[in-house]
């Protein structure tokens, strides 16, 4: 039987490969993510630069007007990234443009009516269209907060999304209609793209306080990764004896 006063036994020396091996797994956790994300940066503007530069003449790429300049031998190979993706953004954002006229909204109009009339590329673009709007329209599409809901059971709870104020024959029919219902979105782990629609009664809804994108996180990570505690207890104290301090400044001023 331990007691408080027992002498911890000392801990074993690591081996010098457990050693090397601590460090190699150490270093692997600051390198990786580091490295992963300029790889697939790299990759990603590769990627478009082998697709727009093929259309651009060829006495306009970036290595041949660099071999031209300084006059090097046209059998080196320099490999120069990044035109395309210059290239790709002025394309869409001179689209984008476009696209809020008259005349671009009228072309756009005439365009997908033409596409609804295919039977086969129709199916394709409408899902390649929602998943568009879906990711780029943050504006009206992101969640409003966190919560936690009772699911798929009382006394389990789960953590959800709150969407949006559920709305016409969903409120009709689920329930009380004067009880206002919410629409949940119960994501998966550790793919939260993918979960469940819900809608709960807002009285059985509890918001959280942390940020959508941690309770992301919290998802992604399947529990292992929570967002920091606030201080609100410690934050009050010394907004009160703030007060404290600045009321007693004033009335020392008046006296």
């Amino acid at each position: 039987m331990n007691t408080p006063f027992d002498i911890e036994p000392p801990q074993p020396r690591r081996s010098l490969v457990g050693s090397l091996r601590a460090s190699f797994l150490t270093g692997l956790v600051v390198i990786a993510p580091v490295g992963l994300t300029i790889w697939l940066i790299w990759s990603v503007v590769g990627w478009i630069d082998g697709f727009v530069l093929p259309l651009v003449p060829q006495a306009y790429h970036p290595d041949r007007m660099i071999q031209d300049f300084f006059g090097l031998d046209p059998s080196v190979q320099i490999n120069v990234r990044g035109l395309g993706v210059v290239i790709f953004l002025m394309f869409t954002i001179f689209v984008g443009w476009l696209a809020k006229g008259f005349i671009g909204r009228s072309l756009i109009h005439f365009a997908e009516n033409l596409v609804e009339r295919t039977p086969v590329v129709r199916t394709i673009y409408s899902g390649i269209k929602q998943i568009s709007e879906t990711i780029f329209a943050q504006s009206e599409r992101s969640f409003e907060k966190a919560c936690l809901i009772e699911y798929p059971r009382k006394g389990i709870w789960a953590l959800g999304f709150i969407s949006t104020d559920a709305k016409g024959e969903v409120t009709a029919k689920a329930g009380d209609p004067n009880e206002a219902m919410v629409s949940i979105f119960l994501p998966t782990t550790p793919n939260p793209t993918s979960g469940f629609l819900l809608f709960f009664p807002k009285k059985d809804v509890i918001e959280l306080d942390m940020s959508v994108e941690d309770a992301a996180k919290l998802v992604i990570s399947a529990g292992l990764v929570y967002p920091p505690e606030r201080a609100k207890s410690e934050n009050s104290d010394l907004l009160e004896l703030a007060d404290n301090v600045a009321e007693a400044e004033k009335e020392r001023l008046e006296g």
